[in-house]
């Protein structure tokens, strides 16, 4: 296999997860008032770009991961900005146990 392709691949995997336990933390917890909205802007804003660089050079590897990425970003910023009654219904639909 291409040193290229086992680099980038960790890479990706490495992206991705970074952002799951903060998101599931959030579900759990209901709370973000620790988390920076201006970080997650500029967060979501770059993997918008950087999906759209994928398109225009019809990489899927980019254009997969940086997906993934924003949606998950995205799910933080927008549980950021939700005020506390939207958030907990949101939580509570992905999490009914808590």
């Amino acid at each position: 296999m291409d040193a290229a392709v086992v680099v980038g691949a960790i890479a990706s995997l490495c992206s991705v997860t970074s952002f799951t336990p903060q998101a599931w933390k959030i579900i759990k917890s209901r709370r973000t008032a620790d988390i920076s909205a201006g970080m997650f802007v500029l967060t979501v804003t770059g993997f918008a770009f950087w999906t759209a660089y994928g398109l225009l050079l019809g990489a899927w590897p980019i254009i997969v991961t940086n997906s993934i990425c924003f949606v998950l970003a995205g799910f933080i910023l927008t549980m950021k900005l939700l005020p506390p009654r939207k958030k907990n219904q949101v939580a509570d639909v992905l999490d009914p146990k808590a």
